[in-house]
């Protein structure tokens, strides 16, 4: 191939197109059925907000200010990039055609790379704060009870096993945070002559970049144990997440509708939740009570 600004042009048009192939053709995130995606404004965005769940309240007199509860949560963003090399003499030569595949692998990795950070996140919660200063899963969350005294809430089971997670993800707001100020876009290249990569390395420069990063939202929302999953252990997380009240023991009519677990745990779940009975025989009441989804990122 003749090396000029035209066939420079369309192969960058070309690269470009193969990207967004593969950014369509990468199957749906399975992270957008737990966390919540933020348009941010700013480098590190706060979230005091979060230290209460409104709840509605009978009019009666006058109306009751539900202060919200300030806390210094915050969630800073952070760069990623993704970059590829052409080598020029490939261009000379006509040898592109792989070229094309490498550029799809490259839009497919804009959308599944960022799908490992949340999940990683999700399986740091027994170890990592959220906003209200405890970890993410813990025993001590510090809630008012109706006397306005401060009770320590669990949303966890414990335990040194592999991690599973139950969570409520019907809501606005879902348990996780995917903080978005720029998400991975058109490719910028760097093809001209005079550019230092094609003059010193004889390569042409293609990437692509964005501002993002990953957070807790309501840990009401999370139940996250370590036991071994069983049905005994899922009645366990269950109930406690039903069982949650906010400030001043108001229930939160939290409803688990999903059991995330790892390649490991498949089977587990699908027992708990799709087996018409149980090992004894008898009728498995927990048939259909989650759905259960199986994340290979959590492997």
């Amino acid at each position: 191939m003749l090396i000029n600004s035209a066939n420079l042009n369309s192969l960058r048009v070309g690269y470009s197109t193969a990207m967004a192939r593969g950014q369509k053709s990468t199957a749906k995130p399975m992270s957008e059925r737990i966390a919540t995606r933020v348009t941010a404004s700013q480098q590190e965005q706060r979230y005091g907000w979060m230290g209460k769940l409104p709840k509605v309240r009978e009019w009666v007199g006058d109306r009751v200010v539900q202060n919200i509860s300030e806390s210094d949560y915050a969630i800073k963003e952070k760069k990623f990039e993704l970059t590829v090399g052409v080598d020029r003499d490939d261009i000379e030569t006509d040898n592109l055609g792989q070229y094309a595949l490498l550029f799809e692998s490259m839009g497919e990795a804009t959308v599944t790379d960022p799908e490992q950070l949340i999940w990683d996140l999700l399986a740091a919660g027994f170890d990592t704060e959220c906003y209200d200063g405890q970890f993410f899963f813990d025993t001590d969350h510090p809630v008012l009870d109706v006397n306005g005294d401060q009770q320590s809430v669990s949303n966890t089971g414990g335990g040194a096993g592999t991690g599973w997670f139950l969570l409520d993800t019907r809501r606005v707001i879902k348990p996780l945070i995917k903080q978005v100020r720029r998400d991975f876009g058109a490719l910028v290249a760097k093809d001209k002559e005079t550019d230092d990569n094609v003059f010193d390395r004889n390569e042409y420069v293609y990437g692509t970049d964005a501002r993002m990063n990953f957070g807790y939202g309501f840990w009401q929302m999370a139940y996250g144990s370590k036991q071994t999953l069983d049905k005994d252990a899922f009645k366990a997380g269950r109930a406690a997440m039903q069982e949650m009240k906010g400030d001043h023991g108001r229930p939160l009519g939290m409803m688990p509708n999903l059991l995330v677990v790892p390649p490991s745990l498949e089977e587990n779940a699908l027992e708990i939740l799709n087996a018409e009975r149980d090992a004894a025989g008898a009728t498995n009441v927990w048939k259909g009570k989650a759905e259960p989804l199986v994340v290979p990122w959590l492997a």
